[in-house]
């Protein structure tokens, strides 16, 4: 029988020993030395704020960050520069690998044609409302002497009534006028006396007010007609609300006419 020694036993043993522990070696150099050296495993990179940016400058800027980016869509933003960034994905702040892609809407250079909506006979809230939901702004608010309180009575763009269904360029401001109610608007009590009462009674009209009770009084030396009183009076620094009552008291007998404002 053919006797191994002692010594090449060893030899044997010390052989293998070297090959195992090559093999370790190799094994933890390939996943924690080369794996992340080629995968930038652990290796990450805070996406910047990109709102605002040109894109004519965000090639070079994200190449310098090790990123890239892709326009996913655009959208039209009034007052905005053409071309910039109005959102973008990932956010700012996340943590992304190197040479990630971030999409990005970018704002047209000119906005679309939308379909004017109807403001007229609307509240100006609701009015406030449908302009924003539309892409539209609103413009110059003017009130008006109107019974409806708070409610749209025109639409104008550019010094123009603007009809519902009429294409106007996104972004666009509009003027509305609104009806401030009887309250609102206070003025100077005309004086009509002295005046003929069919005078009397188109300068009140005229003056957005309503002729009251006619009274019948006598007084020889003014001639029939004659205004010679009225309820509020003309006194200095009265004043009177839109759509007020002004009552009169005529010369001579009163007919009960369709003139008069029940």
């Amino acid at each position: 029988m053919t006797k191994i020694s002692t010594r090449s036993t060893t030899d044997l043993l010390t052989h293998a020993g070297i090959m195992l522990g090559l093999v370790a070696v190799l094994f933890l150099g390939f996943f924690f030395l080369y794996l992340p050296f080629t995968t930038h495993h652990g290796q990450t990179i805070t996406v910047p704020d990109l709102s605002r940016m040109n894109t004519s400058e965000l090639e070079d800027f994200l190449s310098d960050h090790d990123l890239r980016f892709e326009v996913e869509d655009s959208a039209y933003v009034a007052g905005a520069e053409p071309l910039t960034v109005v959102s973008q994905y990932p956010k700012p702040g996340f943590k992304v690998k190197e040479g990630r892609k971030i999409y990005i809407t970018i704002t047209t250079e000119n906005p679309p044609m939308i379909p004017m909506p109807k403001l007229v006979d609307q509240t100006y809230v609701s009015a406030q409302y449908a302009l924003s939901s539309n892409g539209l702004q609103m413009g110059k608010l003017k009130y008006v002497p109107d019974l409806a309180q708070g409610t749209v009575l025109q639409q104008l763009y550019e010094g123009k009534e603007i009809l519902p269904g009429t294409r106007i360029a996104k972004g666009s401001k509009i003027d509305i006028v609104v009806g401030d109610g009887l309250g609102n608007t206070m003025f100077a009590v005309p004086d009509v006396v002295g005046k003929p009462r069919d005078e009397a009674e188109m300068l009140i009209r005229g003056s957005n007010l309503q002729v009251g009770t006619i009274l019948p009084v006598e007084d020889p030396e003014k001639e029939v007609g004659t205004v010679v009183r009225q309820n509020p009076a003309a006194r200095p620094g009265a004043t009177i609300r839109v759509g007020d009552v002004i009552d009169l008291w005529v010369v001579g007998p009163v007919e009960n006419d369709d003139t008069q404002e029940e």
